[in-house]
């Protein structure tokens, strides 16, 4: 089992905030387990937000997966101090850093990335991940291992695309089930998405916004956890308050505002700053 020494790293506030991991990952006892490709993955963090060890043991014993990629997906590589002393530029801020120590962005398959927040649309955390997991189970690809189904990949964006919107609709998607559809198709026959990895922000956002269903939020959603565009700030309702209530002494901003406030205020950090903002915001202004 291979351990990987981790400093200001909090797996369950990872989890728990709203990425992609979170929607079809299972979290238990600092423990997390989901489809890696077509193997199943089990992480294990031992030790405290400020100092531990990751451990990482594959269900599969043939898993591809390795120390490199925890890196990559968990961002481990970042300088949470650097960071933090960056955007922790007002109480609010610092408090949202100080009680969420070790909460870091993820980067995902730009595919996984779409969907998920295709899905996340007008939804809460408990619902998104109950059509995901349906969506795996009717879509995905059986992951065997020793001669027994150990699980069930993310489902591919061909197999959504071959798929029926009365079948996605089974899944409980809803009006996201045309989106789910006509993305899929997109993304098959249109534009291979990992192509899109060299783009600037710019560029990249105009062309996940030619998506169907996807909009200003999901774009930027995607390009921060789906590219790591640092600097993309996704704003849905509970951002938009806590910045309006925060900032600007409640009052009302457009979303071209608030974009224009969080690139002057916290530059090529707005998506760190973006999560704490929401994940503080979402408790303390409830």
């Amino acid at each position: 089992m291979e351990g990987i020494r981790t400093r200001d790293f909090s797996l369950k506030y990872t989890f728990e905030s709203a990425q992609p991991l979170s929607f079809y990952a299972d979290f238990e006892g600092n423990e997390i387990t989901f489809p890696y490709g077509h193997s199943m993955v089990s992480l294990k963090l031992e030790g405290d937000s400020k100092s531990g060890i990751f451990y990482i043991k594959g269900v599969r014993g043939d898993t591809k997966f390795g120390v490199a990629e925890a890196k990559r997906i968990f961002r481990l590589k970042d300088d949470m101090g650097k960071i933090y002393k960056s955007i922790a530029s007002d109480p609010f801020m610092a408090e949202a850093t100080q009680r969420y120590v070790g909460m870091r962005l993820t980067f995902n398959d730009p595919w996984i990335t779409t969907l998920s927040f295709l899905v996340s649309q007008f939804n809460n955390i408990k619902r998104i991940r109950l059509i995901i997991k349906r969506l795996m189970d009717r879509f995905g690809s059986e992951i065997v291992y020793d001669g027994k189904v150990i699980g069930k990949s993310f489902p591919e964006a061909q197999s959504l695309a071959s798929a029926s919107i009365q079948d996605i609709w089974k899944c409980g998607a809803g009006f996201r089930s045309e989106y789910i559809k006509t993305t899929a198709e997109y993304c098959t026959n249109n534009i291979n998405l990992h192509d899109l990895m060299g783009k600037n922000y710019e560029k990249l956002k105009e062309a996940l916004l030619e998506m169907r269903g996807v909009g200003d939020k999901v774009a930027d959603c995607i390009a921060l956890m789906g590219y790591g565009k640092l600097e993309a700030f996704p704003i849905d309702t509970w951002i938009k308050r806590t910045v309006e209530n925060i900032y600007f002494n409640k009052r009302k901003k457009t979303i071209k505002e608030i974009h224009k406030f969080a690139e002057e205020r916290w530059d090529g950090l707005a998506g760190y700053a973006q999560q704490y903002l929401y994940w503080h915001g979402m408790h303390y202004l409830r």
